[in-house]
């Protein structure tokens, strides 16, 4: 009944529901997820069944190669035609999930290269397809942030705060916000912090220093991408003269993720695909990479970041 008059006197607080693509998107990104949860449990299934008869694989190996595989693991030891046949059914689900793995990172990746919002997110260090699509996927319209620290305070990448009667408390970042979308933008500074030499590097080095806690300054690095992603899919960034190398190595990381077979059916090459995604990447809003390999005008560009906007751009 109370929220039925909250709801008469307007004075209820106004929920967004996400549209048509953000909601295929969030469908998408649950698909992969669980998926790549399949894909770990019946890997564990294996190691484990193996563990049990004695057999250790060597350091590195990659199970997915079910070729390769197959063969280390019959030359291991002497196996009863029942326990091989556990083995090769254990083998051919963890082919099967990783195959739908596969699949899903292919749609992803496909839908990054061709939306151009998401394309301009791979400019910060430490974004790749994931990343950015689930930026996409969970902000849906950037509009409904007014300021960075709204996106900042949704991600949950903000200290905990509750003031009650006399007494307040101030804790760590868990426990509140989307844990999808913090959980990503976490992996992205951790990998920038580990192999990047890039102004956020730095300063989260500088940081890491000073304050000598890893998981502090990591949060922080978050915060920044965070607030980097708000101005990149608002507009606000600086168009790009040339594609570096880091930049150039990591499109031809997402290319591959698209796949060979699904390039086929594009009619498109490697290299010509990776220049149009470059052209896409340097003239920005102002046209949309389409799939049936034209550009159609949209918005231009708007005003340059300042220097201190900068953390994270490539």
């Amino acid at each position: 009944m109370r929220i039925g008059k909250a709801y008469l006197a307007s004075t209820a607080k106004e929920v967004w529901v996400p549209e048509a693509k953000t909601q295929q998107r969030r469908e998408c990104f649950d698909a992969h997820r669980k998926a790549t949860k399949r894909l770990n449990q019946i890997r564990a299934r294996l190691r484990s069944y193996l563990s049990d008869n004695g057999v250790r694989l060597k350091k590195g190996t990659h199970l997915v190669q079910v070729g390769l595989v197959e063969e280390q693991i019959r030359s291991a030891r002497d196996w009863s035609a029942r326990q091989w046949q556990v083995i090769q059914i254990l083998l051919e689900e963890l082919r099967h999930a990783n195959q739908q793995r596969e699949q899903w990172r292919s749609l992803i990746a496909q839908e990054v290269l061709s939306d151009p919002d998401l394309l301009a997110l791979v400019r910060l260090c430490g974004v790749r397809e994931m990343v950015s699509f689930t930026l996409g996927a969970f902000i849906g319209d950037i509009g409904r942030f007014s300021h960075p620290k709204k996106l900042v305070k949704y991600a949950g990448l903000n200290p905990a705060f509750d003031d009650s009667g006399n007494s307040q408390w101030s804790g760590g970042i868990g426990g509140h916000g989307n844990q999808y979308l913090r959980c990503m933008l976490i992996e992205g500074a951790q990998a920038v912090l580990r192999c990047s030499s890039s102004p956020l590097a730095k300063w989260g080095k500088r940081l890491l220093a000073r304050k000598g806690a890893i998981n502090l300054v990591v949060c922080a690095m978050a915060r920044k991408l965070a607030v980097a992603a708000w101005y990149l899919m608002m507009g606000r960034w600086t168009t790009l003269d040339e594609i570096d190398a880091a930049l150039s190595l990591k499109v031809g990381k997402i290319v591959s993720q698209v796949g060979s077979a699904k390039l086929k059916t594009l009619a498109k090459t490697r290299k010509s695909f990776r220049q149009e995604i470059f052209q896409s990447l340097k003239i920005g809003k102002e046209y949309v990479l389409d799939p049936d390999k034209k550009f159609s005008p949209k918005l231009a560009p708007a005003p340059a970041l300042t220097p201190a906007q900068e953390y994270g751009l490539r």
